[in-house]
């Protein structure tokens, strides 16, 4: 099977997760397509095929080679993102694409005027949405991928790799995916996810990254006869929020540049409730962030007594560069075989998360590299079929490089 035959086959699955949900995985029809990827490794000839009842699954490719080869391993999630439908899918190749507007469907273009990524990939073949949902390369690509890199290895003996794990999960979308990601049942000294954008992505910084749900009371009384009584939680609210720096927002930032990001507010006179993000690449002034966080809220209570405004604040993962750095060599062979497939390596920070990160503070250092989806989680998100073939070389080219890591 064709790396891009086995893709969209993937997407005709609904595996959209749902972070409302507790269950795990978050939807049912999650484990639809598990249970057939499964089988597919299976009918693949991988070893130690497993899937545990929250929808994880592990296969191992055996080594080639009788040398003392460290086990590395390759991830990849099958859920897709809540922005957009994943039911009915419905992929097409555009050949050889010349640069010019793609039609989606009737009342829907795909333009390099909007999108000037297209132009980066003229010449290619790219696999689109019918403009109705999203694609599903993220990360149905990197699976089709690993897949796709273990059967050529299967394959080709004479290539020689050691012990080579591979592992699929549920509801990275939804910030859960190495929450179950059983690492010392992986048992590989490290991994890599395929999980990136566009070609040569590469990938080994991200957000610390913290939640945090502050809650007003107020107080409320007939508007006529409010004076020195009434507490308004909705004014209260936009106050709260002014206190921050205003030019600190997803809005105003780039690449290293921190910030606060104000997801929702419920609010009425009686109470209200503002959601945040909290984010930055290094880690004291991450800290300094949420410190902020709290003395606003100690600010409001001096002024409006206290108990006016609580909160409720969490780390949700860290920058994986802090485990990172002490094993380098896990980037140096992706910079390698990037380069011997002929992929300038394009190594830049992530402005958000990866199961990577937290697999990484679970012991397993585990980078993130490109899977060729690009406009991820809407209707214009779109693949190139080249770009999964060099995705898929990379793969191959870790594996070799690693037989020789201890030579």
């Amino acid at each position: 099977m064709e790396i891009a035959e086995r893709f969209i086959n993937y997407t005709k699955f609904d595996t959209q997760s749902a972070d409302e949900s507790e269950t795990v995985p978050s939807t049912a029809k999650q484990l639809v397509f598990a249970k057939y990827l499964k089988e597919e490794l299976e009918r693949e000839g991988l070893k130690e095929v497993e899937m545990d009842e929250k929808g994880y699954i592990y296969a191992t490719l055996p080594a080639t080679t009788t040398k003392k080869v460290p086990t590395i391993g390759f991830i990849a999630h099958y859920d897709t993102a809540l922005d957009a439908s994943g039911a009915n899918i419905k992929a097409r190749i555009v050949k050889n694409y010349d640069g010019s507007d793609i039609q989606l469907n009737e009342n829907m273009v795909s333009s390099p005027k909007q999108f000037p990524e297209l132009l980066k990939h003229k010449g290619e073949d790219l696999i689109v949405t019918d403009g109705t949902t999203l694609l599903g390369a993220d990360d149905k690509a990197g699976i089709a991928e690993i897949v796709q890199a273990m059967c050529y290895l299967r394959d080709h003996p004479e290539v020689e790799h050691g012990k080579i794990r591979i592992g699929f999960n549920p509801d990275e979308e939804i910030g859960r995916g190495a929450h179950h990601f059983d690492v010392e049942k992986f048992g590989c000294e490290w991994a890599y996810t395929m999980d990136g954008g566009d070609l040569g992505q590469l990938e080994y910084e991200n957000f610390n990254a913290a939640g945090a749900k502050v809650h007003i009371k107020g107080l409320s009384v007939h508007p006529g006869y409010a004076k020195g009584r009434m507490v308004n939680a909705s004014r209260l609210a936009i106050e709260f929020n002014r206190m921050l720096p205003q030019d600190e927002i997803p809005e105003t930032t780039e690449g290293y540049e921190g910030f606060y990001h104000l997801l929702g507010i419920d609010s009425r006179c009686e109470e209200a409730t503002l959601n945040y993000i909290i984010r930055d690449h290094d880690r004291d002034k991450f800290e300094k962030r949420k410190k902020m966080m709290e003395n606003c809220v100690k600010t409001m209570n001096e002024k409006y007594g206290e108990g006016t405004v609580e909160m409720k604040m969490n780390d949700q993962y860290y920058n994986m560069k802090e485990k990172i750095d002490p094993n380098i060599h896990v980037i140096d062979l992706v910079v390698k075989a990037m380069q011997e497939a002929e992929v300038t390596p394009l190594v830049q920070p992530i402005r958000g998360g990866t199961d990577g990160a937290q697999l990484s503070f679970k012991g397993l250092p585990c980078p993130n590299i490109f899977a060729g989806g690009v406009n991820f989680h809407g209707p214009y998100e779109f693949v190139s079929i080249q770009v999964m073939e060099k995705a898929m070389q990379v793969i191959v080219n870790i594996s070799r490089l690693t037989a020789g890591y201890n030579d």
